[in-house]
């Protein structure tokens, strides 16, 4: 197979933002192959073989990527093993002579970030620069798709947020600028893109657009960190989990999701879909 042919691998095609990007890349006639742990649940694309890998199996995913130059890599699900599992894989992508790997990461990553799940961010970053590889991040605020989750069935959103604001950005928003990325790789080599939408709102703001486009009443309480701590652990998760939830708010608290980027539009050319706009038309 001559390079210039080489299918790009994309992962996690099996979830929203993976099977996002496969379609996308389907409909512009990229050259793929889906990898994933249950392939039966992989989008039916014509042309388009599926494998069945794991993060955590090395040397299968090693042979699901021989031949694969350019590697969407959607972060694995949260769990206490999530750093380790990415380095596995990652290895088996080096393994199988990948040389690009564009990898979905989270806003403000850092060793010691206040959101603890960035913290897993930040370890996989750094892993891949150690190889030597090609790497494009995707920095990505909270997905716009969650927050109506984020309110109880007595519609009050409760969390330690304060008025701290968050910039959250549209899931279709980042599957369109992966799938320009992963057209012309070679044009991204070593950036690093924060993915946002167009505007940073208090949850009480957020809370407002969700009442005006459900019709129904939807608001914030600013719970304590200890009411937020122990609401959680009610629910029976383990403490890492509890611990990465509340500082979802914690972090919004300090102003760490609040900055408004306009890479969305410099990758895709179409402005960043404002919260209101995403709601009324999901």
């Amino acid at each position: 197979m001559a390079e210039e042919q080489a299918p790009v691998a994309v992962t996690g095609a099996t979830g929203a933002l993976g099977g996002a990007v496969a379609r996308l890349l389907a409909d512009a006639g990229i050259a793929q192959r889906l990898l994933a742990r249950h392939t039966a649940r992989l989008p039916e694309l014509p042309g388009t073989p599926v494998y069945a890998a794991t993060y955590s199996d090395r040397e299968h995913a090693a042979r699901a990527l021989a031949g694969v130059r350019t590697l969407f890599m959607v972060s694995a699900h949260e769990s206490p093993y999530r750093q380790q599992d990415h380095r596995t894989f990652v290895d088996a992508a080096v393994k199988a002579g990948v040389r690009h790997i564009v990898y979905t990461s989270f806003m403000g990553a850092a060793p010691d970030a206040v959101f603890t799940l960035a913290r897993d961010h930040w370890d996989t970053e750094e892993y891949i620069k150690s190889t030597g590889l090609d790497y494009t991040f995707l920095r990505n605020c909270l997905y716009q798709d969650v927050l109506p989750s984020f309110a109880g069935r007595d519609g009050v959103i409760r969390g330690p947020a304060g008025s701290g604001r968050l910039a959250a950005v549209a899931r279709a928003d980042v599957a369109l600028a992966a799938a320009r990325i992963l057209g012309a790789p070679q044009e991204h080599q070593g950036r690093i893109y924060t993915l946002t939408g167009p505007q940073a709102l208090t949850l009480g703001e957020i809370a407002d657009i969700l009442a005006r486009v459900a019709g129904s009443p939807v608001s914030y309480y600013n719970e304590t960190y200890e009411e937020a701590v122990e609401s959680r652990r009610l629910s029976g998760a383990p403490h890492w989990q509890v611990e990465a939830w509340v500082s979802t708010y914690t972090a919004i608290a300090q102003g760490l999701m609040a900055e408004v980027s306009d890479d969305v539009e410099r990758l895709t050319d179409v402005p960043a879909t404002g919260l209101e706009d995403y709601l009324k038309h999901r």
